[in-house]
């Protein structure tokens, strides 16, 4: 081999390992975007996912479960939310800590 083929073979792989570097930053940041969803949309994705993490403005984004399901880690419990939908906010669950301030 000689040494220009050497450095062309290794330009190649360079190349191909930055290429895949790049897609795989790409696909990271794909997630579904609830603005651009009808809310029918949003809470059918939901229901059979099970649990799917949606952008919801330009740098937010978070996880929405379905009411009633084994999708959140104890000692969270899906809390009611509203997210920004393409016809209006849409009524969606998210796992947070139940709030324990009732009187004694």
């Amino acid at each position: 081999m000689t040494k220009s083929n050497l450095m062309s073979v290794r330009i190649r792989i360079l190349l191909l390992t930055v290429g895949a570097m790049l897609a795989a930053t790409g696909l990271a940041d794909a997630r579904p975007d609830s603005r651009g969803m009808n809310c029918a949309q949003i809470l059918a994705m939901i229901q059979s996912h099970r649990a799917v993490v949606l952008t919801t403005g330009p740098n937010t984004y978070d996880r929405y479960v379905r009411q009633f399901g084994n999708e959140c880690d104890w000692p969270e419990v899906p809390m009611s939310a509203y997210i920004p939908a393409r016809d209006g906010q849409c009524p969606v669950h998210r796992c947070e800590e139940p709030v324990n301030n009732f009187p004694n």
